[in-house]
């Protein structure tokens, strides 16, 4: 989670820097002096710029390695948890419809005294459907208890002190009530992460990963506007480092303002204007109305425009 968000911090704090430190030096009349001392403000804003871009590409091999494989291993290991310990995935309370062909409710969870492993429920009922048109199958113990087989990707759940509903070999469409007392159940985790190996989302892939996936699925005729899509967010992001700074510098000398109340506030204002406009072209190319590789470079182009035009004016007075 933690690389994930830094797509998104980096590029807000160095808005927020850029605008709290050209602020104060404009307002301070620093930046007045260095005109006066006959140096070119854009010599000044300059290495601001480089700066930006650095992060920029440095945004660029995050998105592009770091993320995709710590986004990967969170679901795996998330996936090898629901396999070793089934109940830290439930929810008490809840329906729970992780297994083929099961729905599970369970009204509380505790942890085995022996074990130590929170895998003991109460009031268990299992619901297990038959088609259309015919009743649903329920199953209620006042006790389970989860035993995992990760190998096999399933869960054996041990029933104790209930009813079963179980079909009528002459009429499977009723059913006859069967009390007991221990009752074994196998569950299989009903999830596509839970093959041999995980599969990868668009967010799982590096950008050479995407290319050839685009690649598979155009020869099919398959849509490939999401991964197209995802592709060059990956690349956008990263560049707004460099935009934001592109635009900051010179709104901070213009505006002229030292407080930070005023200049959060700016950076707050830009910075919800710009994904906006990323969530509103990404619908858009999702959609098909806009080709990606336009799409999610429009708030940069749009961002940079002003950013430039501000520079020329800042630069030319």
């Amino acid at each position: 989670m933690i690389p994930y968000l830094l797509t998104y911090t980096i590029p807000i704090a160095v808005l927020s820097a850029t605008l709290l430190s050209l602020g104060r030096l404009s307002s301070d009349n620093e930046i007045l002096a260095i005109r006066s001392s006959g140096i070119n403000i854009f010599k000044v804003i300059f290495p601001l710029l480089v700066s930006g871009l650095v992060l920029s590409l440095f945004l660029i091999i995050m998105n592009d390695r770091i993320i995709p494989k710590a986004h990967y291993a969170s679901r795996k290991t998330l996936v090898e948890i629901g396999l070793k310990n089934p109940t830290a995935a439930l929810e008490p309370g809840t329906f729970i419809d992780s297994f083929q062909n099961y729905v599970l409710f369970v009204y509380s969870i505790e942890r085995n005294k022996q074990t130590k492993e929170r895998n003991i429920l109460n009031n268990v009922r299992i619901y297990e459907p038959q088609g259309k048109d015919k009743p649903t199958r329920t199953i209620v113990a006042k006790r389970g208890e989860f035993v995992s087989i990760p190998e096999k990707k399933t869960v054996k759940l041990k029933l104790t002190n209930g009813t079963s509903d179980e079909p009528d070999p002459n009429n499977p469409g009723e059913f006859f009530k069967l009390n007991f007392k221990t009752y074994y159940i196998t569950l299989t985790l009903d999830n596509p992460d839970d093959k041999r190996e995980v599969e990868k989302k668009p967010k799982d892939m590096t950008i050479k990963e995407l290319k050839k996936q685009i690649h598979e699925y155009s020869a099919q005729a398959i849509d490939t506007a999401p991964l197209v899509t995802h592709l060059h967010q990956k690349l956008a992001l990263a560049f707004s480092s460099f935009i934001f700074m592109l635009v900051a510098a010179p709104l901070a000398v213009i505006t002229h303002r030292r407080e930070k109340t005023m200049n959060f506030g700016l950076a707050f204002l830009i910075v919800i204007a710009y994904y906006l406009l990323l969530i509103g072209f990404e619908s858009l190319s999702l959609q098909g109305y806009l080709s990606p590789a336009i799409s999610m470079w429009m708030p940069n182009i749009i961002f940079g425009t002003i950013g430039s035009f501000l520079m020329l004016k800042l630069c030319v007075s």
